[in-house]
C-alpha cells in the first residue's frame, strides 16, 4: 500500500534524531536517547473563544470535546485527541515533538496540539479545509459535516497462516469507527454502499472470521465481522487506492512513541517473554515535571464504598492519565490493600504486601509493608490488632478511624463494636447482622472484633488504652502517598518476586492474566503499564511480568490488580482495550496536568 504526503518532523534535543513516518507501522528506532522532558518555548496560549462537550457529524450527535480559539486573526478549530482517533478513524503516529502530532489517515497530516487539561486538541483548520468539511457552532455544539464516500469494493484474502485480512476500498477518505462487541466487530462508515459491487463480493470460510455482513443504513455504511470471543484486529489506511484495511488475527498493537504532553509519553510495542509476546501498552511520566502530579483516585470522595470503570473515575477526578490500583473485593466494593492520601490511611496494609509509596517532590519507594499495632491497657495487658481501616476480614480486633468514613458498616455477623475516644473505651455494642452502621469517633476511633469475644470481656467501659503503631520500613509509611498492591516484582533492579510470602494463594500465583504494574527506572522516571492476553488468549504470568519491567528499564516494580481490572487511560479514552470490556475498580493511580 502506498502512502502519500509523507511529513518528516524536526527532532527535538536529547530526542530521537530521526522518526521515520514513511510507514502505517510504526518501528521504535533500535538505539534511542532518552527524550527530552523539558518544557518548549513557546508564546502565551491564546484564549478560548469558545468551547463544547457536543458534535454532530453528518447528522448524528454523540459526546465529544471541541474547541474554538484565534491565532494571528485566523480563527482555529480543535477536536480532542479521542474524537479524531475514534470517530475518524486516524491513528496517532509517533511523535518526539509535544506541540505537533502527526497522524495516518488515509494519507498522513500531521496537527498543532494544544493541552487544555484533562484534554488535548489536535488544530483541525487546514485539515478539515483541505478535505472539504464544512463546520458551524451553535452554543455548545459544533457540526461538522463531510463529503460523504462511496464503498466500491470488499476484498478478502489471508495474510498469515492464522489471519484473514479485510481490505475496504473507497473513492475518497472517509471518517469512520468501530465498535468491538462480545463476538464481531462492527465498523461504520460515513459511506454509502455501491450496491452492484458489493453483491460481487462472496465471503469465503477463513479461519478467523466467522461471517461479514454489509449492511446500508442511508449515508452509512455497517460492515459486521464475526471473529473469536477476545480476539482483536489491526486496522489501518491507506491512500492510492483508499483504503480501509483489517488484520484479523494479528497482533492488533503497533509500535508507538506518542510524547503526548512534556512529562507524559505514551508507549506500546509487542515484547516477548518466555511465556511468549504480549501487547504492552504504558506511560512513561517525570515526577518532577512542572505541572505533573501523581495521587491515588477513588470513585467517590466522601466514602470507600463503591467502584466505577476506570475511566468514569478518572474523568470525574479531572486525571489526565490513570490506571487502575489496588485490589478489593467485589462483594462489597471495599478495598483490599493500602490506600494512603493527602496524609491519611484510607485504607491500611496487609498481609506484609508490596505498597509503592510517594511526594510531590517526586521521592519513591517501593517495598513490602507491614503494621504491628497494639492497644495497652494501664495494666500491662497487650491486645494485638489484625488490620488498620480494611475490608480484609480475619477473626480478631480490627481498628476503624474517621479516614474509613463516618460510619462503618459491619462486615461479618456477630460483631462487637467498641469505642474509643481520647484514649478511653466506650460502652460496647453488638451487631447480630452484616451491614449495621455504627458511626465511628471523629478524633478517635473503633474497635471491631471478629470471633474474639473473650477478648472484648476485658475492655471495659472507662478503661484507658494506649495506642502502639508500628510501620517497617517506616519511610514508605511516612510517604504521603501509597497504594498497595502485590506481589513486589523488582527492587533495586533485582527480582524479589515471592507470591508466597506476600501470602497469595496458589491459585492467584499460578494464573495467566492480564496484568497491570507501576515502576521506576533508573533515572527516576515512573512507568505505569499493562500487558494484554497474547493473540492465542493467554495472559501474562507474575514472572512473566518482572521480566516485562524489566524490558522496559524498570529497577523498582510493584504488581497491581490485574485480570479484567487492568485499564490505562489517557485524555479521554482506554488505550489498551475496548472501553465496553473495561471492568469496575476501586482505585486506581490518577495523572493531573496543569494548564
Amino acid at each position: 500500500m502506498s502512502l502519500a504526503d509523507t511529513i518528516t518532523l524536526p527532532a527535538l534535543a536529547d530526542a530521537p534524531a530521526a522518526l521515520d513516518f514513511s510507514s502505517t507501522k510504526q518501528a521504535l528506532p533500535r538505539k534511542t536517547a532518552p527524550l527530552s522532558f523539558t518544557p518548549l518555548t513557546s508564546s502565551r496560549t491564546p484564549p478560548l473563544l469558545a468551547q463544547g462537550t457536543q458534535i454532530v457529524l453528518n447528522g448524528q450527535a454523540f459526546n465529544g470535546n471541541w474547541s474554538q480559539w484565534q491565532l494571528d486573526g485566523i480563527t482555529r478549530i480543535g477536536l480532542s485527541d479521542v474524537i479524531v482517533t475514534q470517530r475518524f478513524g486516524a491513528e496517532l503516529l509517533s511523535t518526539a515533538d509535544a506541540n505537533r502530532q502527526p497522524i495516518q489517515w488515509f494519507s498522513q497530516a500531521v496537527f498543532s496540539t494544544r493541552l487544555a487539561p484533562p484534554v488535548r486538541y489536535l488544530d483541525i483548520t487546514e485539515f478539515a479545509q483541505k478535505n472539504g468539511w464544512q463546520t458551524q457552532i451553535s452554543g455548545n455544539t459544533l457540526q461538522i459535516s463531510t463529503a460523504i464516500a462511496n464503498l466500491i469494493g470488499i476484498e478478502q484474502a489471508p495474510f498469515s497462516t492464522n489471519g484473514d485480512r479485510i481490505s475496504l476500498t473507497l473513492d475518497r477518505p472517509a471518517a469512520w469507527q468501530t465498535d468491538p462487541q462480545q463476538n464481531e466487530l462492527v465498523l461504520t462508515l460515513e459511506a454509502q454502499a455501491d450496491q452492484p459491487q458489493l453483491q460481487k463480493f462472496k465471503p469465503n470460510p477463513a479461519s478467523r472470521i466467522r461471517s461479514l455482513k454489509v449492511e446500508s443504513a442511508g449515508n452509512r455504511t455497517v460492515i459486521r465481522i464475526g471473529i473469536p470471543i477476545g480476539l482483536r484486529s489491526q486496522i489501518t489506511t491507506a491512500s492510492s487506492p483508499n483504503q480501509i484495511v483489517i488484520d484479523v488475527g494479528s497482533n492488533f498493537l503497533s509500535n508507538k512513541d506518542v510524547l503526548w504532553a512534556n512529562g507524559l509519553l505514551w508507549r506500546q510495542k509487542n515484547l516477548t517473554v518466555r511465556s511468549g509476546q504480549f501487547p504492552i501498552v504504558w506511560l512513561e511520566l517525570n515526577p518532577r515535571q512542572p505541572g505533573l502530579s501523581i495521587r491515588p483516585i477513588l470513585p467517590n470522595s466522601t466514602t470507600l464504598v463503591g467502584t466505577l470503570p476506570l475511566f468514569q473515575t478518572a474523568q470525574q477526578s479531572s486525571a489526565t492519565a490513570a490506571i487502575n490500583g489496588g485490589y478489593f473485593n467485589r462483594i462489597n466494593q471495599l478495598p483490599l490493600g493500602a490506600i494512603k492520601l493527602n496524609n491519611q490511611f484510607a485504607s491500611g496494609a496487609i498481609l506484609g504486601r508490596g505498597v509503592v509509596g510517594w511526594d510531590e517532590a517526586g521521592n519513591w519507594k517501593f517495598d513490602r509493608l507491614t503494621l504491628r499495632e497494639t492497644l495497652i491497657f494501664g495494666s500491662g495487658q497487650r491486645f494485638p490488632l489484625t488490620t488498620l481501616n480494611s475490608a480484609f476480614i480475619q477473626a480478631g480486633i480490627a481498628r476503624y478511624t474517621s479516614d474509613w468514613g463516618s460510619t462503618y458498616a459491619t462486615l461479618t455477623e456477630n460483631e462487637i463494636l467498641i469505642p474509643v475516644q481520647n484514649n478511653q473505651i466506650s460502652i460496647q455494642q453488638n451487631a447480630a447482622t452484616v451491614g449495621t452502621a455504627i458511626p465511628i469517633p471523629v478524633g478517635g476511633y473503633l474497635l471491631v472484633f471478629r470471633s474474639n469475644r473473650t477478648a472484648a470481656a476485658a475492655f471495659i467501659p472507662k478503661t484507658s488504652v494506649q495506642l502502639e503503631s508500628v510501620f517497617n520500613p517506616t519511610d514508605l509509611a511516612a510517604l504521603p502517598n501509597l497504594i498497595g498492591g502485590g506481589p513486589l516484582l523488582l527492587r533495586n533492579g533485582q527480582s524479589v518476586l515471592d507470591a508466597r510470602l506476600e501470602q497469595f494463594s496458589p491459585a492467584f500465583i499460578q494464573e495467566r492474566a492480564a496484568r497491570s504494574a507501576i515502576g521506576q527506572t533508573a533515572e527516576g522516571r515512573i512507568l505505569i503499564v499493562t500487558a494484554q492476553n497474547n493473540i492465542s488468549g493467554l495472559g501474562a504470568t507474575l514472572s512473566d511480568m518482572a521480566e516485562i519491567m524489566q524490558q522496559l528499564g524498570a529497577i523498582n516494580a510493584l504488581n497491581l490488580d490485574g485480570g479484567s481490572s487492568t485499564t490505562l487511560y489517557l485524555g479521554g479514552q482506554i488505550l489498551d482495550r475496548p472501553a465496553r470490556s473495561s471492568a469496575r475498580v476501586h482505585n486506581g493511580i490518577g495523572v493531573f496536568l496543569q494548564p
